[in-house]
């Protein structure tokens, strides 16, 4: 008996500290009025209109709706307005966006258009603080130069914006560099996801990373809004959480149905 008791004392441990000390997000802060709204995928894009281009976000603009898009660095530093990795996908060059420099991206082109690869400077002289940003900052290694560059250019940007990552050194790394920004962290549960899940997918999909990242909301994938951590974050600590990809009319109001901010694309 006194064993089982034990047994039981130590699970109990366990989840208190996974509860209490790793999945807990940051203490709870109002969100800003001008960042509660719906956000544009890579801006609206479709029809010709490639994603994470500057036409994507004019439209957005437009409509009156917030954009989400994604930066990395360029060779020479440059922050650069673009979501995978390799530019095969958008542009035909089988290069690493990290490969090349700003000038080199510049020369590219998206989709087959005349759109090129914008910067961040460019997105933010565009969009001029008419409506919300959703920065997502790429990477998965320890480095945080990202954060240091994207912060140059957005902590006196006059606009509203905040930032998410999947990676938690970088929320960190802009909580660092930016005191008082309203940073999440992005899930999804990887384990589930991917055939042959790796222990680092196992870690992310339990969360216990918000330790170090200590995010002001959750940023869930769609299909996983109801996981135990997101639930535990979002839930008890009653922090915000975004939802993505919402396709579509009937997805973005069942997303405002659970009281989630979606990150959304339109029908095609």
């Amino acid at each position: 008996m006194t064993a089982i008791l034990a047994i039981l004392l130590s699970f109990a441990l366990l989840a208190a500290v996974y509860v209490f000390i790793l999945v807990r997000p940051a203490r709870r802060r109002e969100m800003p009025a001008a960042l509660r709204c719906d956000y544009a995928h890579r801006g609206l894009h479709g029809g010709g209109v490639p994603e994470n281009s500057l036409p994507a976000f004019a439209a957005a603009v437009e409509r009156g709706c917030g954009i989400e898009l994604d930066i990395q660095l360029s060779r020479d530093g440059e922050v650069m307005v673009f979501h995978d990795a390799g530019l095969l996908r958008m542009t035909g060059c089988d290069r690493r966006l990290s490969e090349l420099t700003r000038a080199e991206l510049s020369a590219l082109r998206l989709a087959g258009t005349e759109e090129r690869i914008p910067t961040l400077g460019e997105v933010l002289r565009l969009v001029d603080g008419r409506v919300a940003l959703l920065v997502e900052l790429k990477g998965t290694k320890k480095s945080t130069a990202l954060c240091d560059a994207a912060a140059e250019l957005l902590r006196d940007y006059r606009g509203a914006w905040c930032c998410e990552s999947f990676n938690p050194l970088l929320v960190r790394g802009m909580h660092r560099c930016v005191p008082g920004v309203f940073a999440g962290q992005l899930y999804s549960n990887f384990a589930k996801e991917r055939s042959r899940p790796t222990v680092l997918d196992y870690i992310l999909s339990a969360m216990p990373m918000n330790f170090l990242a200590r995010p002001d909301f959750i940023s869930a994938h769609k299909a996983h809004c109801r996981a135990l951590p997101v639930r535990i974050a979002t839930e008890i600590f009653r922090v915000p959480r975004f939802s993505w990809t919402v396709v579509g009319q009937e997805e973005i109001a069942e997303a405002h149905d659970r009281g989630e901010y979606p990150i959304f694309e339109l029908e095609a």
